[in-house]
């Protein structure tokens, strides 16, 4: 029996997700909402860790975040597949979790496998609702398709309150002990091992609810942006900007 999710979150590597909208998928969870991750590859390109490493502390931060599945595929880390076979697996997971939203990476950043992530599964998800393209499972589409910026900044089309999760996030993001800052570790250093880089993921949770007049805020894009039925409760407790 195949079982459905709410939201889906899609990360090039085992992590990604955690940084880019590990405080949206807590949140949601502690709502009562059912929540996957869904892993492109197994992180076999990193210069730190092993697959086998990620695979353990990946399974470590989904229970941290709450989610109900985790998945994962091996698309190829460091040239990360995009062909028609990737498009059917992506598609696949799409159809059996049947995600009401789907959250990807922005296909805009410094790393490739990102830039590659955020687009397969835009056109996965798309092909996905295809009645003509079988696959042995019903045709499903999901409401939208939103990013979230890694590496770059973007201008964010929506914010979402992080701000009760933000320990979780962090906590779901020191689970990938391999990765990130460990004194004790002999491994080389890298640009996210750099204790300055879990300061620069606060710092802009912080900034972006600075702008959210929240505690912490994650920022997303999405190609259609959120209809408000009520722009005035959006910005209430607001102060004007003089």
């Amino acid at each position: 029996m195949n079982e459905t999710v709410d939201v889906l979150a899609v990360g090039a590597h085992p992590d990604d997700v955690e940084l880019g909208c590990g405080g949206l998928l807590a949140t949601l969870s502690r709502r009562g909402l059912r929540t996957a991750i869904l892993d492109l590859t197994r992180g076999e390109a990193g210069t730190r860790g092993t697959p086998e490493t990620r695979a353990s502390e990946a399974a470590e931060a989904a229970r941290t975040l709450g989610v109900s599945f985790r998945d994962g595929l091996d698309l190829g880390d460091g040239n990360l597949r995009t062909d028609r076979a990737a498009e059917l697996d992506v598609i696949e997971v799409v159809r059996r979790r049947r995600p009401r939203l789907v959250v990807a990476p922005l296909p805009d950043d410094r790393h490739p496998d990102h830039v590659r992530a955020g687009r397969l599964v835009t056109d996965a998800t798309f092909y996905a609702g295809l009645r003509a393209l079988e696959t042995g499972l019903p045709p499903h589409r999901p409401q939208q398709v939103v990013y979230y910026p890694s590496a770059y900044l973007a201008a964010p089309s929506f914010l979402v309150d992080v701000s009760g999760a933000l320990e979780t996030k962090v906590a779901a993001i020191r689970a990938y002990r391999s990765q990130f800052f460990d004194p004790a570790s002999k491994e080389p250093s890298t640009f996210i091992s750099s204790p300055l880089f879990l300061e620069a993921i606060l710092a802009r949770a912080r900034a972006y609810g600075l702008l959210a007049n929240v505690a912490a805020a994650e920022a997303f894009v999405a190609p259609r942006p959120p209809l408000l039925a009520d722009p005035l409760a959006a910005f209430e407790g607001f102060e004007p900007g003089f």
